[in-house]
């Protein structure tokens, strides 16, 4: 099994080669959306480098919750309800959501996703 600073190296190299951005710009701290720039294109080719580079599926909606955050039942006022993030605790179990329990606007989701959660998420499928 791989360290948590193998996977990280590895998750590193899949982002600056997907994105095209710096290793240095890719911190565990740095988010997929927000720092990094990835548009939900870019997803499809980290999906493949990542699967690739560990050998795992990795199936969209375990990264991709979008049936949740598009579902009348968990969302009202373009807010996740409270079913909703315990649906999404219940899917990502692997990432962190307290600042987005905060204020759980299902726009601002997107820019929730770190680089230390997808870490978590490739260590939790090794």
């Amino acid at each position: 099994m791989a360290s948590s600073e193998e996977v990280f190296e590895k998750v590193q190299e899949a982002l600056v080669d997907a994105l095209g951005v710096e290793d240095d710009e890719v911190t565990k701290e740095a988010t997929m959306v927000g720092d990094l720039g990835a548009e939900s294109i870019d997803f499809l080719d980290i999906v493949f480098k990542l699967e690739k580079a560990f050998g795992i599926t990795i199936p969209r909606e375990e990264l991709f919750p979008d049936d949740i955050l598009t579902n009348a039942e968990y969302v009202q006022d373009g807010k996740v309800t409270a079913d909703g993030l315990t649906e999404l605790k219940g899917r990502l179990p692997w990432a962190d959501l307290s600042k987005f329990e905060e204020n759980p606007r299902v726009q601002d989701f997107g820019n929730l996703l770190t680089v230390n959660d997808l870490c978590r998420y490739v260590e939790s499928k090794l």
